[in-house]
């Protein structure tokens, strides 16, 4: 099941008119070429790391005043939420990505799981900054 995104006006929730052009087709070539033989936990870390950079082109932006709804207001309000409000918020927006570059984000574990790329990635990062030995 979708979760719904905690905002409204979800008219445009792609990363690319943030980060541009060139960045965009750079990170959809990298999936096309990642996804299909990747392992979760490493490519979670490699979405994870592409949503922090958006994360601070939008910091950069719009500061911390990002319109209503926007991407930049995701990322941007992202690690204020408890997880599932940031699963709900981000996963749109990885899910475009796996969209445009026509690799699958759902995946099922050799018992039968089903799991996503996707959930793992938004866990990657909300706790990028987190030190577990520390």
């Amino acid at each position: 099941m979708k979760k719904q995104p905690l905002f409204e006006n979800q008219n445009h929730r792609s990363l690319k008119p943030l980060v541009g052009e060139k960045t965009y087709s750079v990170w959809i070539e990298m999936l096309q070429q990642l996804v299909p033989q990747g392992r979760t936990h490493r490519l979670a870390v490699v979405i994870a790391g592409m949503l922090q950079y958006a994360s601070q082109v939008a910091s950069k932006k719009s500061g911390n005043n990002p319109k209503e709804g926007s991407v930049e207001a995701s990322l941007v309000f992202a690690d204020e939420l408890d997880e599932d409000e940031s699963n709900a918020e981000l996963a749109d927006i990885i899910e475009s990505l796996f969209d445009e570059a026509k690799v699958p984000y759902a995946r099922t574990n050799r018992r039968g799981d089903e799991y996503s790329i996707i959930d793992s990635a938004v866990m990657e990062f909300i706790h990028w900054h987190d030190m577990p030995w520390e």
